[in-house]
């Protein structure tokens, strides 16, 4: 269903700061020395700052109020140095911050696109593609917007402050109290906009999701999109979701501009108490004019990074919600690990598969009382039981729903079966290892997938045994009449989703590609259903060569396609309830032969 809750992407539950920080740390280990360094630029970094009111209370009590002229021009140029200081050593920390951050998001978008890649088909089923695009490009934007923020400064800006408190302690006791009367409502203020925040940012992230989603399917799409007039429905569901990304966008300008500002009031009632409170010592003698002068700088020094602070801890919550959505999906199980442990019938009850096994040829594969749902109980297969020896060429028929193409996904495990079990030559293919287990098993299927760049790639798919193999291929299934004709061969362009090509040819290009990988097993899901009569004989000739010694499986509709089968399964609402040869179902004149009698019938 294109619209009602498709793209209400999950809004992740209660977050624990501490615990997503100690996870994102891992991913700064190894950078700890460059951490290292920037953090000892800090100290520096904080001394040049908190030096610079103290020289102009020097200069003002000692040279301006008495008329005192010499030392001046020394005092000024060491003023002139502390700046020039704190600039180069900020301009260091922030490029080493900068560098730190984009070598940490690349890592951490090359460990989300991997486990991606690692995920079951279950898991794609019900995420949509926008979604997960959006983990891993926005939200690992978001982490090095925080380190360009200066997540580490945070540091730095703590060692101000807590150098402020002492100076100011220091150099006048009252004072100081009068003028950190205002921080308990600071502290309240912060904890108060934390929690709301934090929700804010995780409502933003998730409706970024959706729109994502709505828009990689609907640009996807768009040909039925236009062919059907759907472009105002199209656009009315944009405005929904654009507004709704908007909308909640709003409380975190609410929010971000209520703390920036309160912070700010604060400072304004911090300076106007220093003024009230110390003008009073001045009159009295207590204090001197650079001393209030001192006081008003520090004071501002010590807002500056507690503005700066609010504007990074909103960045720090929206980072926050990012690593809690990004964690979430690192966390999901990849389909290398199995339920449960499997045992092996050919070591014996209790023995396990710890390693790939040896490639040893597959004589015999067997669903032994398979069971299967997409969801809940509802069972697409029903104790279903084939065994095919190898070399033999076996098709599935039956209805539209009746569970031919799962029998294909739970052979390559792109879902793991409820019940049962499946062998290769005696051994449960959930003991043999996910990658060994597909090298073998050679996949066509109705809707063939082009990946951008050539057709050479796109048949050998960057593997260089099967690079060798691509020429040959291409000729066994009759895939090099046209490519041949192309402008430039092998190396002619693949646009997006091969949408360049006729499906025919698309058709063509994916069994030479299951051709050049030169599979023991070969899979093939309606394989021909979108290629044209001429086409489908000439990959009929190049098929028999192809299935000659190696065990084929082969769904199909169309009953013409596979009359030469040795042997055919017609499977009904997920169990089988014939199997024969061609003339021996047509002669039972069962299911088999009423499908076929539709279908040939004059």
């Amino acid at each position: 269903m294109h619209f009602g809750g498709l793209y209400e992407d999950e809004i992740v539950g209660k977050a624990y700061d501490r615990r997503l920080m100690g996870r994102f740390f891992r991913y700064l280990r190894p950078y700890r020395w460059m951490v290292a360094g920037t953090l000892s630029l800090l100290p520096f970094i904080a001394a040049s700052k908190l030096a610079q009111p103290y020289l102009l209370k020097v200069a003002i009590d000692n040279h301006l109020v008495n008329g005192q002229m010499a030392g001046l021009p020394l005092l000024a140029l060491y003023f002139f140095l502390l700046l020039l200081a704190d600039s180069l050593l900020t301009y260091v920390e922030v490029y080493f911050l900068q560098l730190m951050g984009q070598r940490i998001m690349q890592d951490l978008r090359m460990e989300l696109f991997a486990h991606v890649q690692r995920l079951p088909a279950p898991f794609f089923d019900r995420t949509p593609t926008g979604s997960l695009v959006t983990r891993l490009t926005s939200d690992v934007e978001v982490l090095g917007e925080m380190f360009t923020a200066g997540i580490i400064t945070v540091v730095g800006d703590i060692l101000v402050l807590v150098g402020i408190v002492g100076i100011m302690l220091w150099m006048n006791l009252k004072l100081s109290l009068v003028t950190f009367s205002v921080l308990p409502v600071l502290v309240w203020v912060a904890f108060t906009f934390r929690r709301r925040m934090r929700e804010a940012f995780r409502e933003v992230r998730s409706r970024l999701a959706n729109l994502n989603s709505f828009l990689a399917e609907s640009i996807g799409g768009i040909a039925v999109v236009q062919l059907f007039n759907r472009e105002a429905t199209e656009r009315r569901e944009f405005t929904r979701l654009n507004a709704a990304y908007r909308d909640a966008n709003l409380p975190v300008i609410t929010w971000d501009a209520s703390l920036y500002a309160l912070v700010e009031a604060l400072s304004s009632v911090a300076v106007g108490l220093i003024v009230w409170y110390g003008g009073g010592e001045i009159v009295q003698g207590a204090l001197s004019f650079g001393a209030l002068v001192a006081f008003i700088q520090y004071i501002e020094k010590f807002f500056s990074p507690i503005r700066d602070l609010s504007a990074k801890y909103s960045i720090m919550q929206g980072a926050m919600a990012s690593l809690e959505r990004i964690f979430h999906l690192l966390d999901t199980e990849t389909a290398e690990s199995p339920p449960s442990p499997q045992p092996s019938p050919t070591k014996g009850e209790g023995a396990f598969l710890s390693t790939p096994p040896s490639p040893s040829p597959i004589e015999t594969i067997e669903f032994k009382d398979v069971w299967f749902a997409y969801q809940g109980d509802d069972y697409v297969l029903k104790g279903f039981n084939l065994r095919l020896q190898r070399g033999e060429k076996l098709a599935l028929v039956g209805e539209t729903g009746g569970g031919k193409t799962t029998v294909t996904r739970l052979l390559s495990r792109l879902y793991e079966l409820n019940r049962g079990s499946i062998t290769f030559n005696g051994v449960d293919i959930r003991d043999i290892h996910l990658q060994e287990l597909r090298r073998r098993i050679g996949v066509v299927l109705q809707e063939p997938y082009l990946f951008t760049g050539s057709i050479e790639y796109n048949i050998s798919l960057g593997d260089e045994a099967a690079r060798q193999r691509v020429e040959e291929a291409a000729a066994v299934v009759g895939a090099n009449r046209f490519i041949k004709n192309l402008p430039n061969g092998l190396n002619e362009e693949v646009r997006e989703r091969g949408g360049n090509f006729s499906a025919g040819e698309r058709q063509l290009i994916s069994f030479a590609r299951a051709v050049a990988f030169d599979p023991e097993v070969l899979v093939l899901d309606e394989a021909t259903a979108s290629v044209d009569t001429t086409s489908e004989r000439l990959i009929q000739e190049g098929l028999r060569g192809l299935m000659a010694g190696r065990t084929s499986l082969v769904v199909a509709h169309r009953l013409s396609t596979i009359q030469d089968a040795d042997r055919i399964v017609v499977i009904h609402k997920g169990e089988k309830v014939e199997e024969g040869s061609h003339q021996e179902l047509l002669a039972k004149k069962g299911l088999y032969y009423r499908l076929y009698q539709l279908q040939f019938k004059d």
